[in-house]
């Protein structure tokens, strides 16, 4: 059900977004406003991860695990999207836009410290003075509003989003190296049986379904690892998305795993263009589907 809400959230706003059609001046407003968002969101994003409840006692454990876990999952995505993306290449649809690319270093650095920036807040302010947790998904939901009109703008069609063939493709090679890597973590770790590792391995950076589910399945020690893994994603794609938006599109998009789609949208969007959404959507619809349905099918096993 969240899983459907998610996508409900995110595919409303954006079609609303195609059917507003506005003047080159004020599409310049919407694409600045778009950039203070982004950073807004990143900050909210902070808030959030400072709400996240105790990891339970035994750190030492959870972290050598999820450092494992992490070091198989991402490492496998990346080497496998990387290939994927040398074979078959992205070619974007938008022929001479004008839209500018922000791929730098710098750009990384700056998210990274809304982030940490919004964590800070959320660990020092008292609870009643933080926003309501709900306010990052209207926050989002504006965003993807504003993308919608970005890609009427651009020439960009509800075709090219919905059936985007090379979105779905690097979904199918992203979950497939999600499984070679559970299958990889199962035999490295102690007592972790190969149904184990495919569960840990489905969460997709989905960090706040994969704890709860895990917890269940599994006990709130593996529940931590699911956790924190998941979470080591979010930054790991905040900081890399822009690096790797460089050469490899593919790699870029797929390496936030199912917060394509949400959380790590405004950072794909800002560093790849307004033309990468659509791919950024498809892949993100395709994952954040099937991660819930294979962490409970492989927990189950």
């Amino acid at each position: 059900m969240h899983s459907l809400i998610t996508l409900v959230s995110i595919l409303l706003p954006l079609f609303a977004g195609f059917f507003v059609r506005l003047p080159p001046l004020l599409l310049r407003r919407v694409n600045q406003a778009l950039n203070i968002l982004v950073y807004v969101i990143l900050a909210l994003i902070g808030l959030s991860l400072a709400r996240v409840d105790n990891l339970g006692q035994q750190i030492g454990f959870v972290a050598l695990a999820a450092g494992v876990l992490f070091v198989c999952v991402v490492g496998f995505n990346i080497l496998a999207l990387i290939w994927f993306g040398a074979k078959f290449p992205w070619r974007h649809s938008i022929h001479g836009s004008n839209i500018r690319q922000n791929v730098s270093l710098s750009g990384s650095l700056k998210q990274i410290g809304c982030v940490l920036l919004g964590f800070v807040f959320g660990l020092l302010l008292p609870a009643y003075w933080l926003p309501p947790e709900s306010l990052s998904n209207y926050a989002l939901m504006l965003l993807v509003f504003f993308v919608g009109m970005q890609l009427r703008g651009s020439g960009i069609t509800l075709r090219q989003v919905l059936l985007n063939k090379y979105g779905v493709q690097i979904s199918a090679v992203f979950m497939v190296s999600c499984l070679v890597a559970g299958v990889l973590f199962a035999l490295i770790m102690p007592d972790v049986s190969v149904s184990k590792g495919l569960a840990l391995s489905s969460g997709y950076g989905w960090y706040s379904l994969s704890g709860i589910v895990m917890t269940e399945a599994y006990g709130p020690v593996w529940g931590s690892v699911a956790l924190v893994n998941d979470l080591a994603r979010e930054f790991f794609a905040l900081a890399f998305i822009p690096v790797l938006m460089r050469r490899w599109v593919g790699a870029a998009v797929g390496v936030g795993g199912a917060t394509s789609l949400d959380f790590t949208l405004p950072v794909i969007q800002s560093s790849g263009g307004v033309e990468v959404v659509p791919l950024a959507i498809s892949f993100g619809f395709v994952v954040n589907v099937a991660s819930p349905i294979l962490m409970v099918v492989f927990s189950t096993l």
